[in-house]
């Protein structure tokens, strides 16, 4: 038992590192999309493209490369060598982060099967990692592609929010995979109409953190910097300008602007209704010394939200300044909100588990 126990906790261990990886690969992808970044390599090199050029005539030839896309022609003809080198930095630094991610996995992986600590229950997550892992570096390529031809200098939105969106799910997969192994089943408690509100909470939040990526790959928060009014109308006239009508809740930068803040707001009253009920719930001593994380996570994320738009305008091109860090900070903390609600699921369930 006392083995056992053993090598639960150091997978655990190895899964919660992972996690850790991901927020920061994820905060490098934010930085990317930044500061324009990301289409600034424009082949993908698994194994010869882990070393940056280490001379004068490859930073020339990968300059060359990129003066031969959209974004270049279109909206970076002054660029200087100088400037190349920046942007390609973040998104060279973006995917050798995502190279090292999959050699901790692997070495990790090696090294608990030799050392048998896997148990049989643990194969089928550890595939399902594996695969949501290769699917997020063919979506990533997928979405890079996308801004390499036509007239694109970015990526396309909805590429860059499935990007997002499915490094969200492997975030919390891995995390959950993790709290198995991690957390005594006495400390898991049931109740069902927490747990149903909470998986409402959790349905809502996807769809905000959808609609959040659009936000960033539209630019939309420069579209309409201003609080609580959006460009002095509460309703804004041209919500459906666009035709077919649907297509403007993924093309309308306003539609997409208006959502994202009406979502915020009812997510705010949703969680502080939650907040309150959950503190009429007086068993688990994990959950009642955590359950306040999501509500203060919310209240944050609102702050930053707004500053997020109201510093918009403070935007100067390939320049990182109060509108990137506040952007950033919303980012990171969005991530910390989807994670509380994870824990608090796997803390409160529907029926509690039989413990062995």
């Amino acid at each position: 038992m006392m083995q056992a126990n053993n090598s639960n906790k150091a997978v655990a261990n190895w899964l919660l590192f992972g996690v850790f990886m991901l927020i920061i690969q994820i905060l490098l992808g934010g930085i990317t999309r930044l500061t324009g970044s990301g289409l600034s390599i424009t082949e993908w090199e698994v194994v010869t493209g882990t070393l940056p050029p280490l001379n004068e005539t490859k930073w020339l030839e990968e300059f060359a490369k990129y003066k031969a896309t959209p974004q270049y022609q279109l909206l970076n003809t002054d660029f200087t060598l100088s400037d190349f080198k920046f942007i390609f930095f973040w998104e060279w630094f973006h995917r050798l982060w995502a190279r090292l991610m999959g050699m901790v996995f692997a070495t990790g992986f090696i090294y608990f099967l030799v050392r048998r600590y896997f148990k049989q229950e643990m194969i089928k997550p550890l595939l399902i990692l594996f695969l949501l892992g290769a699917l997020q570096g063919a979506v990533g390529w997928i979405m890079v592609a996308s801004g390499l031809v036509g007239d694109a200098v970015y990526v396309k939105p909805t590429r860059l929010a499935l990007h997002f969106i499915l490094a969200m799910g492997l975030l919390c997969y891995t995390f959950w995979f993790a709290l198995q192994l991690k957390i005594k089943k006495e400390e898991i408690i049931q109740h069902r109409s927490l747990n149903r509100f909470t998986l409402v909470l959790l349905v809502l939040l996807v769809v905000q953190l959808l609609f959040g990526a659009l936000m960033a790959g539209h630019k939309a928060a420069m579209a309409a910097p201003t609080w609580p009014m959006i460009n002095n109308q509460w309703i804004p006239s041209i919500l459906f300008k666009d035709s077919p009508w649907l297509i403007n809740f993924i093309e309308n930068k306003i539609t997409v602007h208006f959502i994202h803040r009406g979502l915020a707001y009812l997510l705010t009253i949703l969680f502080i209704i939650w907040y309150y009920r959950a503190i009429k719930i007086n068993e688990g001593r994990l959950f009642r010394v955590t359950r306040f994380i999501p509500v203060a996570l919310v209240l944050v994320q609102v702050v930053l939200g707004i500053a997020s738009v109201l510093t918009a305008i403070k935007i100067v091109p390939n320049q990182w300044g109060v509108f990137e860090w506040m952007a950033q900070l919303h980012q990171l903390t969005g991530m910390f909100l989807l994670l509380s609600l994870i824990w608090i699921l796997y803390l409160v369930r529907k029926t509690k588990p039989a413990v062995s």
